[in-house]
């Protein structure tokens, strides 16, 4: 009786790497849209309370040109020198260019974060603007190992003190 018993026991189903995989895909693009609505709502927030009429890109990230420069707009290629302060939505200061210097790097090459790259390529030499990127633009989910921390949203001020070829 007992050899019956053990004998019709079910095997587990076998588990499908196919299926798992889109399973988990699916439930991390899932957490992922909740994470970008959150970071979506903090930042909308953030512009109600200190009543900044912040415009919105299709990537995500929030812009406002507050001073108006005459020198030509950036494009792609060119080198963009930049006076910045960097905070976190609580206003922890994270970097400067009065304590780092003035911050130069060329458009569309990378090493930077992609929504100062967007952010410079709405602006004019001698503009000034203010830029809200939620993670995915700005640090991701590591932060920056040093004052950024992981998934911040973080307030850019910049002048665009000129651009060179």
């Amino acid at each position: 009786m007992f050899l019956a018993c053990c004998g019709c026991k079910r095997k587990p189903d076998r588990v499908d790497p196919e299926k798992e995989y889109r399973a988990t895909r699916e439930a991390l693009v899932g957490v992922n849209r909740m994470m970008v609505k959150k970071d979506h709502e903090r930042i909308k927030a953030y512009a109600i309370q200190n009543n900044l009429p912040l415009n919105e890109s299709l990537t995500g990230l929030w812009y406002m040109v507050d001073g108006k420069g005459n020198g030509e707009t950036a494009q792609a290629g060119q080198v963009a020198s930049l006076r910045y302060r960097v905070s976190l939505l609580d206003g922890t200061s994270c970097y400067s260019s009065d304590s780092l210097g003035i911050k130069k790097f060329r458009i569309g090459q990378g090493g930077v974060e992609s929504g100062l790259e967007e952010g410079i390529l709405l602006m004019r030499a001698g503009d000034k603007a203010t830029f809200i990127m939620p993670p995915h633009l700005a640090h991701g989910l590591t932060g920056d190992g040093d004052r950024i921390p992981a998934r911040a949203i973080l307030v850019y001020e910049v002048e665009l003190v000129k651009l060179d070829p």
